[in-house]
This record gives C-alpha cells, structure tokens and sequence, in this order.
C-alpha cells in the first residue's frame, strides 16, 4: 500500500500577513502617540521654564536684591544731597521725592522710582587713612523707575545723582540704561506705585519693596514680581 506524501510549505497565509500588518501599524500608532505627547510635555515645560517675562522676573528680583544690598542705607529727608536712597513720585518726567502723607509716626510710603546710592570704587589701601570725608556717602547711583511698559534702571555717578536734590527732570549725562523688563505694569488696584517703604517718623527704615506685574503678550500670562531689599550699609553712623 502506498504512503501518503505530505509537503509542507514554508511562508504565511494572507490572512496572517494582514493580521501582523496591523498589529504593527497599531504598535508604531501607540510609539508614536507617545513620543509626541512627550515631546510636547518637554516643550511646554522648557517654554514655561524659560518664557521671557519668567527671565525679566529674575532678572528684576536679582538687580534690585543686589543694588539694594550694597547701598547706603541711610535715609535722610531733610537732606537728601547725602541721603542713602530716595523715593520718588513721578509726574511725567518730573521727579519728586515722595514723602508721607499724613503726621502718623509710622506710614508706607509709594512711589514710581528708586534711587540706590552706594560705593562702586575700592578702598586705597595706600592711602594712610588719616583723613575721611565722612558726609560722602556714594559714588555712584541706581535709579528704577517704569518708562511706560518698561522698567529700567539707570546707572551713573555720584555726584550729581538720579535727580536734583528738591527734585526735578532725571540726569541723562554719563548715564547707562538698562531696560529690566518689557510689559510691566503697577497693580492698577492697589493705587501705589512700584516701590514703596516704611517710614518712622518720615525717616525711612532702610527696606525698599518693588511689586510690578509682568504680562506675556502672547497669552496674557501674568508674573508678580514682588520683593524687598534690605540696606546693609550704614554710613556715616
């Protein structure tokens, strides 16, 4: 009696064909689902991270900590030629020292600018020492302030200062300008300016605060950058 012969072929049916197809389109489906979710995910985090009104924050909170940290501290409102740092009102470019309202003994004190006063030269060590001028307080000047939507600072000498001892228009001559920060803004509620301290006596206390709000124009995000800086400088004492 004859065997029977069996052949096998090697290979896949169609049905199997289409059936792995599949699966494989559905696999590089879900690999690519996630891939572009995580790329979107590390986008938004690096933009949110890195977005240009987060940078002028920094780099408003660093300038005015480190300004206000090495300036005098002093506050003299009787004499603001050798005082450390002076608040101003400002009324289109005209600035006035900004002074309390009311005959309270201890008051919070706005206003649109600042002025930081303080020492930008080394000690002459060959100098003998003998003979210092005690009223001179600074030999340069930091001055912020809010020009429109942009807040800037300007750096210049001292003497002559920000701006003319019974106030006046700002020194331009020899001055550096460094824009902080785009799309600032005071709070429009609160009804005071961008810096503001605390008064005893009309004389200040040697602790300045900044509160501006930062808006990104492309999502109307908002950042409030608020912080003090407090004087470590007090001369003469």
């Amino acid at each position: 009696m004859a065997k029977a012969r069996y052949k096998f072929r090697c290979g896949v049916t169609l049905i199997e064909l289409v059936i792995t197809s599949i699966i494989s389109v559905i696999i590089i489906l879900a690999v690519g689902v996630l891939l572009v979710g995580g790329n979107r995910a590390w986008q938004s985090t690096y933009n949110s991270a890195n977005k240009k009104i987060k940078q002028d924050a920094d780099a408003v909170a660093i300038a005015f900590g480190s300004m206000g940290r090495k300036s005098n501290r002093l506050h003299n409102p009787t004499d603001l030629l050798h005082s450390g740092y002076v608040l101003y009102k400002v009324s289109g470019w005209t600035f006035t020292p900004a002074v309390p309202k009311t005959t309270n003994p201890q008051e919070v004190v706005s206003g649109e600018a600042v002025e930081f006063r303080y020492w930008d030269v080394e000690l002459d060590e060959t100098d003998s020492h003998d003979v210092m001028n005690v009223m001179k307080t600074a030999t340069a000047y930091a001055l912020f302030y809010l020009d429109g939507d942009e807040l800037k600072v300007d750096y210049g000498p001292y003497p002559p200062g920000a701006v003319p001892p019974g106030g006046g228009g700002r020194n331009t001559s020899g001055v550096r300008t460094v824009v902080l920060a785009e799309n600032a803004s005071t709070d429009p509620n609160s009804g005071a300016g961008a810096f503001s301290h605390t008064t005893i006596g009309g004389v200040g206390q040697g602790s300045v605060r900044i509160n501006i709000i930062l808006t990104d124009p492309e999502d109307d995000e908002t950042i409030n950058v608020k912080t003090s800086t407090l004087m470590r400088n007090i001369w003469p004492r």
